[in-house]
Order: C-alpha cells, then sequence, then structure tokens
C-alpha cells in the first residue's frame, strides 16, 4: 500500500472523556462494522473495562475511509487514560504520527491529560484538539475550548467538536485526521528488511503470544525466522494480520501498517511492549528509548483455601503472558500459608490484576495491605532492598532508610484550594508552584512520598474536591525516609502479617487505629487475650478482651460456703495452665477484615 494513502493516529484522553464512545462512532461512520452488530465499547474487550469505563488494554483498529475519491487507511490505537499505564501510552505513541486531543466539554483539561499530551509533544506528533459530550446540558463549550487554545497555542478555529453519542461532527473530525496528520515515511520499504515496534502484546492459548506491531521498515510474511531485538528470542511468524478491529489474517504487513504476528512463544516474559522485532539474517538496530516497567507497589497475594495454590500458581503465570509488567515470586508466611509476592506500577494496576484473577480463573483471595521498596543501609554500610514489611529493620540497627518520592500535579476548582492544602500537610507532602489554569481552576505541582499515596490519598482527595479535582503523577527520586516498623503482637507474640511500616510522625494514631479494628473483629476466646501495637521501641496501644468465664456452681443449691470455694479454686487453676499453654486461635476472616483498609 502506498504510504501516502495510510493515516495511524491515537486518542489521547482522561478516564471517562467518551474516548471508547467516539471510536464507536468512528468504526460506524467508516463502515468497519455494521450497524447490527455494533456493540457499546468495541475497543474496550476485557469485561472489567465495559463495568468500569476505563480503558485497560489497548486494541486496535484499521479502518478505510475514501475522501475526494481516493481511498485512505486509517489506523487507530485506542490507549489507556490512567496514569499507571503511563509507558504502554509512551510506547503506543511512536507507534503514530499523530493524536487526536479530546477533551470533555463539561470537565475541561483534566492532569492526567496534561502528562500525555506532554509524552505526545515529545514525540513530534501532530495534535487535534477536539472537545466532546458537546451534546450535555451541562458542556462549556466556549470556555473549555479558551482553555485548549491556551493550553496548545493553536487559533479556535483549529479546535473541532464532536458528540460521541449522537454521532455530531464525528464525519468532519475523521475527514481533518487525513488532512491534517501526516502519512507515515519508511527508510526501507522492500520486502529484504524488516523492523517493527512492539505496542501492546496479548495471549492465546492455541497461538501463543500474538504481537501488535507497528511496521517501521520493509514487509513482512508469514513463515519468516524472525527476532526479538531486545529479549533476544527467534521465532517463526506464524500468522500476520491487521484489525478490523478482530485479527484478520493478510499475505502481509508493509512499512507505516499497524498489526499482529503470531509468534507461538508460550514463555512468559519474553514479550514485552517496546521491543523490537526484525529479520534473523539480517537485523536492523532496536528502536531507542525502551526500559522495562518496573514495580512501585508490592502486595503479597495469597488463597483463601492452601488447596488452590497450584490454580493460582497457573493463573499468575498466564496472567504474565499478557502482562509483562508485573511480577511474582513465591513466599510462605506462618499465618496465611503458601502465597505470592507480586509487584504493580500502581494501585489500579494491583486491582486490576487481582479482579481478573478472581473472575477469570475464579479463585477467591486474601491480598495483603500494599508496600513500597525501602533502601536500607545497615550497619556495614551493605545497601538491602526490604519488599515486605515485617523485614523492615528495628529503629537504631541500621544507618538510614530511604524509600521512593513522586511528582504530582494537581488540577483542582479555586474553591477547594485551602482543603487541598490541609490534606497535602497530613500527607507530608511538600508543595511547589501553584498557578491559574483556565477558568475558576488552579494547577498545583507537589512532591509527596509513594507510602503517603498509597494511604487512602486519591479517596480523600476526591471526597475534598466533591470529584473534581484531577491528578497525575510520575515516580521521581529516592529520598531519606523518617518511618518505622510497626509490629501488632497478640499475646506477646508479633503476627507478621499485621506488620507494617508507617511514618514516624503518623504511628502513635495508626497504633490506635489498628488496635481498635483487631478489638472489634477479634472473636473472644476461652482464655484472655492481649492486643498490643509495637513501634519506637514501646508499646504504643494496649487493650485486652477478657476470656468466655463459666459459673461452675450453677448447679449448686445451698450447702456449705466451701464447696462452692473449692470449685471456683480448681476453675482458677485451669483458667491459668490454659493461658499458658493456650494459642489464640485467629480465624481467617480477621485477617482478611485487617488487610482491607476501609473496613
Amino acid at each position: 500500500m502506498d504510504l501516502k494513502h495510510i493515516r495511524n493516529f491515537s486518542i489521547i484522553a482522561h478516564i471517562d472523556h467518551g474516548k471508547s464512545t467516539l471510536a464507536d462512532r468512528m468504526l460506524e461512520m467508516t463502515g468497519t462494522i455494521e450497524k447490527r452488530k455494533m456493540t457499546n465499547q468495541v475497543l474496550d474487550t476485557m469485561e472489567l473495562e465495559k463495568e468500569r469505563g476505563i480503558t485497560i488494554k489497548m486494541t486496535p483498529v484499521c479502518m478505510s475511509y475514501k475522501l475526494d475519491g481516493v481511498s485512505y487507511t486509517l489506523n487507530l490505537i485506542d490507549t489507556p487514560g490512567h496514569i499507571d499505564f503511563s509507558y504502554e501510552v509512551s510506547r503506543a505513541l511512536k507507534a503514530v504520527e499523530g493524536s487526536i486531543l479530546l477533551v470533555d466539554a463539561t470537565q475541561g483539561v483534566q492532569a492526567q491529560t496534561l502528562t500525555t499530551l506532554q509524552m505526545a509533544r515529545d514525540s513530534g506528533l501532530k495534535i487535534i484538539p477536539v472537545l466532546s459530550k458537546i451534546d450535555s446540558p451541562l458542556a462549556r463549550v466556549e470556555d473549555v475550548k479558551n482553555e485548549v487554545v491556551k493550553l496548545l497555542d493553536c487559533s479556535v478555529d483549529e479546535v473541532l467538536l464532536v458528540s460521541g453519542k449522537t454521532g455530531e461532527g464525528v464525519e468532519k473530525l475523521i475527514q481533518e485526521v487525513i488532512k491534517r496528520i501526516p502519512p507515515p515515511e519508511a527508510e526501507f520499504t522492500d520486502g529484504n528488511t524488516f523492523r517493527g515496534l512492539v505496542f501492546d502484546f496479548k495471549y492465546s492459548n492455541h497461538k501463543g503470544v500474538i504481537v501488535y506491531v507497528r511496521v517501521l521498515d520493509g514487509v513482512v510474511t508469514r513463515n519468516t525466522p524472525l527476532l526479538f531485538s531486545i529479549a533476544n528470542e527467534k521465532f517463526i511468524s506464524l500468522e500476520v494480520g491487521i484489525f478490523t478491529p478482530f485479527e484478520k489474517e493478510t499475505e502481509k504487513l508493509s512499512a507505516g501498517e499497524i498489526g499482529y504476528i503470531v509468534t507461538g512463544i508460550k514463555k512468559p516474559g519474553i514479550a514485552s511492549v517496546g521491543d523490537t522485532i526484525t529479520l534473523l539474517k539480517k537485523p536492523l538496530p532496536a528502536l531507542p528509548g525502551y526500559m522495562r516497567p518496573s514495580p512501585v507497589v508490592w502486595a503479597s497475594i495469597y488463597p483463601e483455601s492452601q488447596d488452590d495454590f497450584p490454580e493460582l500458581k497457573s493463573a499468575l503465570g498466564k496472567l504474565r503472558l499478557s502482562d509483562s509488567s508485573f511480577s511474582y515470586d513465591e513466599e510462605t508466611s506462618g499465618a496465611l500459608g503458601r502465597g505470592y509476592r507480586c509487584g504493580f506500577l500502581g494501585m489500579l494496576h494491583l486491582e486490576i490484576i487481582s479482579e481478573r484473577l478472581r473472575r477469570e480463573f475464579n479463585l477467591s483471595l486474601i491480598v495483603t495491605t500494599p508496600s513500597i521498596t525501602y533502601y536500607i543501609t545497615n550497619k556495614s554500610g551493605k545497601e538491602e532492598i526490604i519488599y515486605s514489611p515485617h523485614l523492615f529493620p528495628d529503629d537504631k540497627t541500621y544507618l538510614s532508610a530511604r524509600e521512593p518520592w513522586v511528582k504530582l500535579t494537581i488540577i483542582t476548582p479555586i474553591d477547594y484550594l485551602g482543603a487541598l492544602m490541609q490534606l497535602l500537610y497530613e500527607h507530608e507532602a511538600e508543595v511547589g508552584a501553584t498557578d491559574n489554569f483556565g477558568d475558576n481552576r488552579s494547577r498545583v505541582e507537589v512532591q509527596i512520598p509513594l507510602r503517603e499515596m498509597m494511604r487512602n490519598f486519591f479517596d480523600e482527595l476526591k471526597s475534598i474536591s466533591s470529584g473534581y479535582a484531577s491528578v497525575s503523577y510520575e515516580v521521581a527520586e529516592l529520598r531519606d525516609a523518617d518511618v518505622t516498623r510497626l509490629d501488632i503482637m497478640i499475646n506477646e507474640e508479633v503476627v507478621p502479617a499485621f506488620s507494617r511500616v508507617v511514618s514516624k510522625r503518623q504511628v502513635e494514631k495508626d497504633a490506635e487505629k489498628a488496635i481498635e479494628k483487631l478489638a472489634d473483629i477479634l472473636p473472644r476466646q476461652q482464655i484472655q487475650i492481649k492486643m498490643q501495637a509495637y513501634g519506637l521501641g514501646r508499646i504504643l496501644s494496649a487493650k485486652t478482651l477478657s476470656a468466655f468465664r463459666k459459673d461452675v456452681t450453677q448447679h449448686m443449691y445451698g450447702g456449705d460456703i466451701t464447696r462452692k470455694m473449692k470449685l471456683r479454686e480448681k476453675q482458677k487453676k485451669g483458667k491459668k495452665k490454659m493461658q499458658e499453654r493456650g494459642k489464640v486461635n485467629i480465624p481467617h476472616e480477621v485477617f482478611m477484615k485487617m488487610m482491607k483498609s476501609g473496613e
């Protein structure tokens, strides 16, 4: 196909700004999908995506459109809107020449949109500004249009207006994509060379790993010996094709096109977003900018029943085949049995993986409180990396501890600035530059410890701003950490599953909360239960649950008082013996409730 007649583009938008609905209308208007086969959110293939209205996995689609008698191929890559997946977005932007900046006319520009927009600008993409939801009675078209003009430094005429719901303005947008976005360029267009960028992949039980590629140079056909440049893994292409949006086999994929290659690989960890595929015989250099996304949040996942451990192991292996950005290692806990310590890109990523394990593999799971990585310098000067809170060393047994910090950009209506500043103070944040952003809104630059982001920060921010504030973040540098390990002891025995690393400033408050919660959910037993929270080298909070009391004299009527006294003395001795030898039985539900922060 002639490169001049190809347009590759993506859509940049914040969560819930109407991106998937706009994509649906484009598929309809280009006749890619028949009207009778149309469903909502066609490109969101996961049940979880449709339920939440968010894009998790990108689904590309190839559309055809005739303009002035010439047939054009339009390749759209839908990208995730959430900041946890910003690396996936950055690679997708490398696969296209232009991008539609979609802004909700009822909400205006959001913080996460700014982050992705910056990536698109850094990649040198042509940006087409578009306002969506213009049919809504709440739309502030003129205000938001001015916001976009100011942001992009463009003219008012360049901003297009569409409604994904009614289809208004979508045809004009498709025509503008052809006019404004440049066609792809390639160094080599012959069949003797080949190079393709992997921007996503999935796993099929029958075909193995299927990689989604943008062909940068040359041509690829089936039965071609190929090579993953970064992973250094050889394979033979079993099938090549395009997305309509369903996989459709073709004879070949040429320079400038977007499609898929079936690899037949059934090993996890080989395919990764950002890798380059090239010919085995005549390899071209890999595309620069590749990086392996590194986990920032850690949590342990255990099966509720230890009989399900093999199923959990198999399920994690299968998920790893289609998502190389999370990692897992086996671990054993005295209280919870065998499980896995898993690393995630962020809190949403953790939520998605655990939800997929429950739904797709029908597993009942216990997910521990998420934690982060600490870098400890011990007294001999050696650095250790600590992933589990119960392994964090005692105070004064190490020289220094460092933790990751995060750069935040928060956009909020000015009325909520006072409450926001109070929230940032409570979460140990450092506030940087604050400036006015558009109509009655402020942009605040903030630095905050990553552990504080996981302490219900997002929920509290949404609550104090009535849902109007938006956030984007990126992991910044490591800084010294003023933290300590908080242990929960039951009858003077530490329960490792309840240990956590908390700020020294917050430790007493957290200790009281933990003991209050445990006292509410731990059932009374035959022996007295002493619960203590230990941190900073002392007991910070304590509570005692009294034992069940049985009246051993209830069957006696009258008689000498000494008979009753003997029975009570005997009971007292028995209780003492039981207290000395007895072990507190902590039911499974108690662990589960203690792990859940909201309860």
